[in-house]
């Protein structure tokens, strides 16, 4: 098999965030074992049906192509008031159309949340499953990766503290198994 491409989604727009700071330090711990697209949300529009059409924006066109073109997606996302980011939420959105063609649709999913509290962005979990279920992803069945206390565990822009390294590979290995399932 050729060298898995993932495709990993930072839920965060903040220049800091510790989001794509996650999926920075899972590109450099996954190098040759799987390739590792980390993609920014910066410049995706809020989803609107009435620009949704043949041609819709740029940003919108590459995204879905970025996640067509990838064997897995990693959805990273922090905690807000008890729910995934609304850039997430957006993104699904646009990821999820047209309705059931999109290219999330059949695309083995890890998800991944964090905070600097105690319970790791725990409790958007949930949500978050809920909503990428809906949109037709395969959600990888995997303990819930959530990450405590992530600012301590981040430096120059990367996910460093390895006990959090190796816990979120865990799920990266088992969205490789899923990718290969597939594929077979």
């Amino acid at each position: 098999m050729t060298t898995p491409k993932l495709i990993g989604i930072s839920g965060s727009l903040r220049a800091g965030s510790f989001s794509t700071a996650i999926l920075e330090g899972l590109k450099d711990a996954l190098a040759g074992k799987a390739e590792l697209n980390v993609y920014r949300l910066n410049d995706l529009p809020f989803y609107n049906q009435d620009v949704d059409t043949e041609t819709p924006p740029a940003a919108v066109a590459d995204f879905r192509a970025a996640i067509a073109a990838a064997d897995g997606v990693i959805v990273a996302s922090p905690e807000y008031n008890f729910s995934m980011s609304g850039v997430i939420k957006n993104a699904i959105d646009w990821a999820s159309r047209p309705y059931g063609k999109g290219p999330i649709r059949g695309k083995p999913t890890l998800v991944i949340t964090s905070s600097p509290g105690s319970t790791g962005g725990l409790r958007a979990q949930a949500p978050l499953r809920e909503t990428l279920y809906a949109a037709g992803g395969l959600v990888v069945h995997t303990p819930h990766i959530a990450i405590a206390g992530v600012a301590d565990k981040v430096k120059d822009g990367k996910l460093v503290e390895q006990k959090a390294l190796d816990f979120a590979l865990g799920g990266i290995d088992a969205l490789l198994n899923e990718i290969r399932v597939r594929k077979a």
